[in-house]
């Protein structure tokens, strides 16, 4: 009897404790949607690989969804049908629109306070951490990939043009004119640039301490107009126009499409994100060296400081708690300093922690690889002002088409560069009023 009645109670036991296996044998799935590629889209899947092995109760699923729009695009549809994913990343103009999304997000700090996990804002890069963040400071997503524009340049190139292979142009007459030696050396292009609108219009215009639009380029309200149709920009796109006709300056496409322009040593100079490091160190077959963003140094106040790109992880919503505890633990994974170091050293991306930085800087990093601080410098070696705090436009993954397009009829000789800029800020305007419509 002793023996059934403790065969019995096993049983009962297993029974008891079957549900718990099955919960450890089954981790919750969390997708995590992206737009990360090459290099950076094998550390993306490799950061995730060591979540998933340090623990077992979650399993994060890395999925690429296309480039920075299609992915918000796909985000949003899918939320509308019902099955999005917990985390998706979202391009830094695409932050109004998030914004917007009522019900659609579960902002971070709300996340990491339910969640139980220690959070707090002040350990990011201000810099960073505000273009995210509500005026009051609270942080609707985690700043992931965040980068700035800097200059890259080919030391061969410049050795055979007869320039000095260890100095960069600092203003933009002196690119120019470096751009025209290297085109007499031989080489086919000059200079090129990666994301026309990021670069030429936005990162130009925060680095000049001009205003793209009113409202603090729409950081304090919807109700705002473009401003960048100003005689400052108007002469720097001319002459970027200028340049083309002999090919000292080579327009190549409107984002990432010349970025094999300047690895195949066809161009002698870009200008790209701060994050294009790691595919021109994997690409580039000559020594290269990073400069800061060029300027007009008779523009007031110039250099002032530059503005982040890249994006932020957003959370959706929907999810249940036991989700969000696991998306909360996942946040935090990336946050930690080995993870923000390697991620920073290895695709060139701002560190987004402050501690992140320190340990960067003191284990002699940027000794080693001069250059990779820049982007950092850049951003922080002048407060900011309301022209360069950033930018918070509704609808504007579509107005930098508009820009593009319009820019792209200067460059051809449709338009003069007043009548491209001028068409661009009354197209984009109309795209700001048709996204402060659908707020209200």
């Amino acid at each position: 009897m002793f023996v059934v009645k403790r065969v019995l109670l096993a049983v009962a036991l297993a029974l008891l404790a079957a549900p718990v296996a099955f919960a450890q044998g089954a981790p919750i799935e969390i997708q995590w949607w992206h737009a990360m590629t090459s290099v950076n889209g094998e550390l993306v899947n490799k950061m995730a690989d060591e979540f998933n092995h340090s623990q077992s109760r979650y399993k994060v699923v890395p999925v690429y969804k296309g480039g920075y729009a299609d992915t918000m695009q796909a985000a949003i549809a899918a939320f509308r049908a019902g099955n999005a994913p917990a985390i998706v990343q979202i391009f830094e103009v695409g932050t109004a629109t998030m914004m917007a999304a009522k019900g659609a997000v579960k902002p971070v700090y709300q996340l990491m306070a339910e969640a139980g996990e220690k959070f707090d804002p002040k350990a990011y890069l201000p810099a960073i951490t505000g273009y995210f963040s509500t005026a009051d400071g609270k942080m609707l997503s985690l700043p992931f990939n965040n980068s700035t524009a800097i200059l890259y340049y080919n030391k061969d190139a410049f050795t055979k043009a007869g320039l000095n292979p260890n100095r960069p142009p600092k203003t933009w007459p002196e690119l120019f004119a470096d751009a025209k030696k290297i085109r007499a050396a031989g080489y086919a292009c000059g200079f090129t640039t990666s994301w026309l609108s990021w670069i030429q219009i936005e990162q130009f215009s925060a680095w000049h301490n001009l205003p793209i639009g009113t409202k603090a380029n729409g950081m304090e309200g919807t109700d705002t107009v473009f401003e960048f149709n100003n005689p400052i920009v108007v002469r720097h796109i001319q002459n970027l126009v200028n340049a083309e006709t002999d090919k000292s300056f080579v327009y190549g496409g409107r984002t990432t499409e010349p970025d094999q322009m300047f690895v195949s040593g066809e161009c002698g100079m870009t200008l790209n994100s701060s994050a294009y490091y790691g595919l021109a160190k994997a690409g580039a077959k000559f020594p290269f060296g990073m400069g800061e963003l060029p300027y007009y140094p008779d523009v007031k106040g110039a250099p002032q400081n530059t503005i982040i790109g890249g994006a932020s992880l957003w959370v959706m919503g929907g999810k249940t708690p036991a989700e969000y505890k696991g998306v909360a633990e996942f946040l935090s994974f990336l946050s930690t300093t080995p993870q923000q170091v390697r991620w920073h050293e290895t695709t060139g991306y701002l560190p987004i922690t402050k501690a992140a930085y320190e340990a960067t800087r003191a284990s002699g990093f940027y000794k080693e690889h001069p250059g990779l601080d820049l982007a950092v410098i850049q951003m922080t070696s002048k407060p900011p002002t309301e022209n360069s705090r950033g930018l918070r436009f509704g609808n504007f993954a579509q107005i930098r088409d508009v820009i593009a397009e319009e820019l792209e009829n200067a460059f051809s000789g449709k338009e003069t560069a007043q009548q491209a800029l001028d068409n661009a800020v009354k197209r984009g305007n109309a795209l700001l009023r048709q996204f402060e419509a659908s707020t209200k």
